[in-house]
């Protein structure tokens, strides 16, 4: 049986390394994000809002007719 409790030990371990690490990523991500000044991300929203209404997108919708 001690090499039974052995493998829990493992895979317990395993998965608290695995939570740290998914949380590593995201705080990550969240500082790059927050990266960006108010006035960059509104740059880029009025971008992707011009590219959507010029019909320039992969997912436009232009009739086919």
């Amino acid at each position: 049986m001690p090499m039974k409790a052995k493998w829990w030990k493992v895979l317990g371990l395993a998965g608290v390394v695995g939570v740290a690490a998914t949380g590593v990523v995201v705080a990550r991500a969240e500082r790059r994000r927050r990266a960006y000044t108010p006035e960059q991300i509104r740059a880029k929203l009025q971008e992707r809002h011009a590219v959507a209404q010029g019909g320039t997108s992969r997912g436009s919708r232009t009739s086919g007719t």
